[in-house]
């Protein structure tokens, strides 16, 4: 057993450790409050991304976990974001009387005021289960694969993994009035104003230098260690691998630090934060520079508490824990790439976040007149109000080259690495890798109406009902289940397709390791269907999802209240939902955004059943007729 945790311990961190040097540039991303759950054209995410589900208003205190962030309100709540692979961004209810929080690797701790301490996430290591008594606590901190509390008498309580001794604290245990957690190292900070380190020490992260006296503040990183004296002089001692040991001069007024896991970040008395170490993934302090009262650093991302209660979050956002651009209102279109997420907005601009290894997350200029969005693997597309595409990120296959003349399109897709764009002839144009034949549409290549784009497959609707499939086989993605007709609307995942019939049920084939092809019953009043890696999603009427297949990081566990949904897209391990209409419909009853049978009760007249160009034409020039949501339910929806 001891080898098997040693392995499970080493395969954990290494994953953590990926993202040191594979992890996202992206721009400063400054978080305001968030829209209200009724409010219109908002993004919804749960899974392995998770956006923040209250306002990011009235912070009292903030923590960083590696890839997640947390934020104590003053109402003592918490709200947590980011990365949820373990559950580290689910606050166990009651979501009351916190004090004051903490993360870990993929774990996060709030203490309470009655002393006690709540503990969620990763617990393979036992690091979620606070040692009895579970009272009399004043302080916590958590490491990558365990945790500290600070008792009230001063002693330290420490649990979970204990690999390198971090969790074997040194006798004697007593007169303690401030902790720290690193990977592999724990500190200690004395009434007195010492430092005692324990744990793994290859470096010297524990060696604290002489004279080891007036500390008022510890920090500890990967395999180096931060103090901050009283006279607000910054010590550092370990290994010195990228320039750690290099504090910015003049090394005085420093009132507060932060060590993650290759950079630093200390807090000056005049409100400023400055910033020095590895600057792999944008560690670079946001403009405007002022107005800091608190600072903390996950693995590569960074969090700023500002004197007004709000925050600002930059660097590594692979997992959102730097969350999206706000405000999160008015969007009208969302779509997922691996890990990256995208999302149209009412004006015809495109937002993204999610990691931007590969630039695809830099939408081009201009970023205006967008009507549709797509996302591959680490490429977007979008296409124009004129009927061009443009495209952007990783282009090692041409992806990113659409092909000549680039006029003319109603829709877009994109696989892995290759793209699909639909004519308005009802052609298709295919581009990008092709190694398995997933560019090479069938003949004839005419008559098209949607198009879906899968990991090396891809899939089409024609006119008749009818859906046609090539690229790779290897799992069964050909074999459309007979009958073959009176589809309206097509989705891929990586192997495994869905398609969606006219009486409003949801036929899905193709690789079915996960469940991703059993759809959940009844089978019956879906209107829009979506699916991520190995899981499917599907919208009904009501404006309810139903999620089903590999729910490994909670992407089936559609977040309440589950109601007001209008589009859906799944990722890697994450799903999107759109919640609300961003579009004023005058005749949108039931907030579908959409005017079809459902608002006709409540119309009062001047509509009548069966919709026609002329009705749509009636609401403006960016409604179309869209006949086949229902059998004999004709509407008028946006563009």
């Amino acid at each position: 057993m001891g080898s098997s945790r040693e392995d499970r311990r080493r395969v954990f961190i290494r994953v953590v450790l990926v993202c040191f040097f594979v992890s996202a540039i992206v721009s400063p991303t400054a978080i305001y409050a968030e829209a209200p759950i009724d409010a219109d054209g908002e993004i919804v995410a749960w899974g392995s991304k998770k956006l923040p589900d209250q306002p990011l208003t009235n912070l009292t205190h903030i923590a960083a976990g590696a890839v997640h962030s947390l934020g104590l309100k003053t109402d003592g709540s918490i709200v947590a974001w980011g990365g949820n692979e373990y559950g580290a961004c689910d606050v166990p209810l009651p979501n009351t009387g916190f004090t004051a929080i903490a993360g870990g690797g993929a774990h996060s701790l709030g203490l309470k005021t009655d002393g006690s301490i709540v503990a969620w996430g990763y617990n393979e290591f036992g690091q979620c289960d606070v040692p009895l008594p579970n009272t009399g606590f004043t302080a916590i901190a958590a490491g990558d694969l365990y945790s500290l509390g600070l008792k009230s008498d001063g002693s330290i309580v420490a649990w979970g993994d204990n690999w390198a001794g971090q969790c074997d604290v040194p006798l004697p245990n007593t007169s303690f009035t401030g902790i720290a957690a690193g990977v592999y190292h724990s500190l200690g900070l004395k009434s007195d104003g010492s430092i005692v380190g324990w744990g793994q020490n290859s470096g010297g992260q524990c060696d604290v230098p002489s004279p080891n006296t007036d500390f008022t503040t510890i920090g500890a990183g990967f395999d180096y260690s931060l103090g901050l004296k009283t006279d607000g002089w910054i010590e550092v001692w370990g290994v010195n691998r990228f320039g750690e040991y290099d504090v910015p001069r003049p090394n005085r007024d420093f009132t507060a630090i932060a060590a993650s896991g290759l950079y630093c970040f200390a807090l000056k008395t005049d409100g400023s934060v400055v910033a020095w170490g590895y600057n792999y993934s944008g560690q670079d302090i946001p403009l405007p520079n002022t107005g800091f009262t608190a600072i903390v650093a996950g693995l590569g991302h960074c969090v700023g508490l500002k004197s007004d209660g709000s925050i600002v979050v930059w660097g590594d956002n692979s997992f959102g824990q730097c969350g999206m651009p706000s405000p999160n209102t008015n969007f009208s279109g969302i779509a997922t790439g691996w890990l990256h997420s995208l999302g149209l907005k009412t004006d015809g601009s495109i937002v993204a976040w999610g990691p931007n290894r590969s630039g695809e997350c830099d939408v081009l200029s201009p970023n205006t007149n967008f009507s549709g969005i797509a996302a591959g693997q680490r490429h977007s597309l979008g296409l124009k109000t004129d009927g061009s595409i443009a495209a952007w990120g990783l282009n090692d296959d041409g992806q990113c080259d659409v092909p000549l003349p680039n006029t003319g399109f109603t829709a877009i897709a994109a696989g892995e690495r290759h793209c699909l764009g639909l004519k308005a002839d009802g052609s298709i144009v295919a581009w990008g890798d092709n190694y398995y034949g997933q560019c090479d549409v069938p003949s004839p290549n005419t008559e098209f109406t949607a198009i879906a784009g899968g990991w090396h497959h891809s899939v089409a609707l024609k006119a008749d009902g009818s859906i046609v499939v090539w690229g790779r086989n290897y799992e069964g993605q050909y074999d459309v289940p007979s009958p073959n007709t009176n589809f309206t609307a097509v989705a891929t995942g990586w192997y495994h397709s869905l398609g969606l019939k006219t009486d409003g049920s949801i036929v899905a084939w193709g690789d079915n390791d996960y469940g991703q092809c059993d759809v959940p019953s009844p089978n019956t009043g879906f209107t829009v269907i979506a699916a991520g890696r190995y899981h499917s999603l599907g919208l009904k009427t009501d404006g309810s999802i139903v999620a089903w297949g590999w729910n490994s990081s909670g992407q089936c566990d559609v977040p309440s209240p589950n109601t007001g949904f209008t589009a859906i897209a799944g990722g890697y391990g994450y799903s999107l939902g759109l919640r609300g209409c961003a579009f004023d419909l005058g005749g949108d009853f039931n907030n579908d955004c959409r005017v079809g049978m459902l608002d006709l009760a409540l119309m009062g007249g001047g509509w009548m059943m069966g919709y026609d160009m002329a009705d749509c034409a009636r609401m403006g020039s960016n409604w179309v007729i869209h006949c086949n949501m229902y059998p004999y339910d004709a509407a008028c929806v946006p563009k």
